[in-house]
């Protein structure tokens, strides 16, 4: 009886104290989204390519790591990478389709090389790197970060925090460093680049606009859980088929396209929270500078296939770095490289690492040093 007045007495309390804490989730909510409407817009005036993506990303890493405990759910990042690939289907055309069937022998040895390379940085990574072996074995197996961290949860000797973390560190270094070349060797102005229009102002653009939401929604439903990437895959291809087919003109208004892009960068940047990064602390040196070393072996594979493939550096650049298929993408829309060439070549290497990633992994865990036992001699 005391215990039930008790409780009653403290309800007020209680319900004061939850408001409280959902005006304050709000608060940080509505911070999130002003901090990267800001951050997309500064990176955008400084003629960054993809701006609106890296800047919520670094914005969601900075809150992440501030432990505010916010998490941008699974939905909306998925239904972002649907909707860049209906703009990769808006992209396709058969020229590009001829262009990549006939560099599929070329595309093979590029990520032949690609995921030599990589095992070679994780050998040396799990060697001297001071992480666990099976651990650093999948997080540096360069696959799609989120599958990767799917794949490593489903085993016990893995602990899926260090996995995610290291995936995404890799993730960031891409992505920032692809986004500095792409500046640096001048393409274009990232502020006047993007293929989406102004809201539809009559009813057939309207009636595309609603055929184009209904193929990203559509397209993460059927093949998000079927297939590596099927969120954005799913899309892209039945996007693809619609577009090339002439059965419809996809449309994607600017302020949707920008929204999906803060979607996939800010879900990539609360992956970073404070626990995780203390994790693996003793060892992100060392994590950054294998994925800065990754990265520039790919760069050097990028002038083999220039050559044999007769396309532009940054397109052949983007599409042997070690990130993932949405991110290298975005940045590929961005720049107006062969988004096509891009986007085959990414999701030859993602396919192919689902299926010897864990093979990989095995390979890797075996070269690293037995952990030091805490018990006394």
């Amino acid at each position: 009886m005391l215990s039930f007045c008790g409780a009653l007495a403290l309800a007020p309390y209680s319900s004061s104290s939850s408001l409280s804490s959902r005006l304050r989730r709000l608060g940080m909510w509505l911070a999130l989204l002003l901090a990267c409407v800001a951050a997309s817009g500064l990176l955008t005036y400084w003629h960054m390519p993809a701006g609106g993506f890296i800047g919520p990303m670094l914005v969601g890493i900075a809150f992440g790591v501030g432990g505010s405990g916010l998490r941008l759910p699974r939905r909306c990042f998925k239904l972002g990478q649907g909707t860049i690939g209906v703009l990769i289907a808006h992209t396709m055309t058969m020229s590009v389709l001829m262009t990549i069937l006939d560099g599929w022998l070329v595309m093979l040895l590029a990520t032949a090389i690609t995921l030599l390379l990589s095992l070679l940085v994780g050998i040396g990574l799990v060697r001297y790197g001071g992480l666990p072996g099976s651990t650093a074995a999948w997080g540096t197996t360069p696959g799609a970060a989120a599958a990767m961290v799917a794949m490593a949860e489903e085993r016990e000797d893995t602990d899926p925090r260090i996995v995610a973390a290291m995936q995404y560190v890799r993730v960031v270094c891409v992505v920032l460093v692809g986004a500095l070349v792409s500046h640096w060797l001048g393409a274009g102005d990232p502020a006047a680049r993007s293929d989406g229009s102004g809201w539809p102002g009559d009813l057939a653009e309207l009636f595309d606009l609603a055929i184009t939401l209904a193929v990203v929604v559509g397209g993460v439903w059927l093949c998000d859980r079927r297939f590596p990437a099927g969120a954005l895959l799913g899309p892209m291809v039945i996007g693809s088929v619609l577009h090339l087919g002439g059965w419809s003109s996809l449309t994607i208004p600017t302020p949707l396209l920008l929204l999906a892009y803060g979607c996939i960068g800010v879900y990539v940047g609360l992956r970073f929270d404070r626990a995780a990064l203390t994790t693996v602390a003793r060892s992100l040196g060392k994590m950054v500078i294998a994925s800065m070393l990754l990265i520039g072996l790919c760069a050097l594979s990028a002038l083999l296939m220039v050559g044999l493939m007769d396309t532009q550096f940054i397109t052949a650049y983007l599409a042997t770095s070690p990130g993932g298929v949405d991110s290298m993408t975005i940045i590929a829309i961005d720049t107006h490289a062969d988004v096509g060439l891009v986007v085959a070549l990414q999701t030859l290497r993602l396919f192919t690492v689902v299926l010897v990633g864990p093979a990989m992994a095995r390979f890797i865990a075996r070269f690293a040093r037995p952990m030091k036992s805490s018990a006394s001699p």
